[in-house]
């Protein structure tokens, strides 16, 4: 089995690859900006972390648009972070045109959040919080629901259509922050960064037949 994790230039791309590795010692783990690496792929992998518009202005630059859209209506697909956030169609961070493969909106968290107890939340969104799993899933097997994962950011997906949403998290309001349709799955967490929970989401990528 052959995982290519999609390199345009942004995000943690080692830790996502050795995280895949370590649940799935004999796969072939590849981190690639080739084309051609992607279109070969059994199963793709797109990370990333900082802003929106940048991460897809490199996205762009390195002709990858094509090659990721075929794999995310082909293959298992996991979209991690902004690797997530650019599925969507607009990004308010930058005005971004995202691509659109998920009916939908990035905006940013509103100034002025407060928790459940009425403490005032930070933005970004940093640090571990609950996944609320609204939908069955081969990625959720194994994990309990409500389980913490690690999180960094400060825009959050809000799909047009309720049922793309499969897990939820409470900051201030309640956000996607998984979504899943068909052969994609994507989460606003790190998965990479989530100790054992992670591990096992990514394990269970790694077995997932959609």
């Amino acid at each position: 089995m052959k995982i290519v994790v999609v390199d345009y230039g942004m995000g943690n791309l080692r830790s996502v690859a050795k995280a895949i590795e370590h649940v799935a010692p004999k796969a072939r783990v590849v981190v690639s900006a080739d084309p051609r690496e992607l279109a070969s792929a059994d199963r793709l992998v797109v990370p990333g972390q900082g802003a929106l518009h940048d991460c897809l202005r490199e996205f762009l630059a390195r002709g990858l648009r094509e090659a990721v859209e075929k794999a995310s209506r082909e293959k298992p697909f996991l979209g991690i972070c902004v690797g997530m956030q650019m599925l969507f169609e607009h990004g308010e961070e930058g005005d971004t045109q995202a691509l659109g493969l998920i009916p939908g909106e990035v905006p940013r968290f509103a100034r002025g959040l407060v928790a459940a107890d009425g403490a005032r939340l930070k933005v970004p969104h940093m640090g571990w919080n609950e996944v609320i799993q609204t939908i069955p899933h081969p990625l959720f097997a194994g994990i309990a629901d409500r389980e913490r994962f690690y999180f960094v950011h400060s825009y959050y997906c809000a799909p047009r259509d309720a049922a793309a949403t499969a897990a939820r998290t409470e900051y201030g309001l309640s956000f996607t922050s998984a979504i899943a349709r068909d052969n994609i799955f994507a989460t606003q967490f790190h998965p990479e960064k989530s100790a054992a929970a992670g591990l096992k989401m990514l394990e269970n990528f790694t077995l997932w037949r959609p």
